[in-house]
Order: structure tokens, then sequence, then C-alpha cells
């Protein structure tokens, strides 16, 4: 499967996850959502580059517990939360947006 953004074509897998994460930048986030039907918000792009930066660091994708609690360790208790995270990301917070980051699915995330 492929995404075309900006007139290139960006492999995926059969869920739409990035091929290659090194393809990604903020034009593919954008590509993504829009076909979501969700339109990213300053709040969205602050989980979007948390998990970003959380990859660069760790190497894995968080799953939704992990990644609940590492964002309220650092954005604070109000966005640590998982209805917070399921009002920007309603398909799954750590599947969506690390989709969106460009990451691999999270391990556990069916």
């Amino acid at each position: 499967m492929a995404i075309e953004v900006n007139g290139k074509t960006i492999e995926t897998d059969e869920e739409g996850y990035l091929a290659n994460l090194n393809d990604w930048d903020p034009a593919i986030a954008e590509a993504m959502a829009k076909a979501d039907g969700v339109e990213l918000t300053p709040a969205h792009w602050e989980v979007i580059n948390f998990l970003r930066e959380y990859y660069d660091e760790y190497q894995i994708a968080p799953a939704v517990r992990v990644l609940t609690k590492a964002i309220g360790k650092k954005l604070g208790k109000d966005k640590g939360n998982s209805k917070y995270l399921y009002e920007l990301f309603p398909y799954g917070p750590a599947k969506q947006a690390c989709k969106y980051a460009g990451l691999p699915k999270p391990t556990g995330c069916v």
C-alpha cells in the first residue's frame, strides 16, 4: 500500500503505518489525519512530537498505558489521562498517534 503526499508516493503497510520510518515528515501526518477525517491541532502535535522524541530515546512505540503515564510526567496530569488522549485520537491514542508520528504500531495493539 502507499499514500500520495506532495507528489511523492510513500510506502505503507496494510494498516497504513509507514514502511520506512525515515520517510516521515509533518505533511505525511497531515495527510494520514485528513484521510481519517481528523484535523491536527496544536494538542495533536504535542502528542505526536512527544511520541517521536520517546521513540528516538527508547526505540519503541509505547502502548497506551505507558504513553499515558509518560505524557502525564512530561506534559501534566490534565493531558496524561486516557480521556484526554482518546478525545484527540478516537481510534486509540497509541495506535493512531503512532501512525501519524510515522512510528511502528505499538506492541500489544490489535
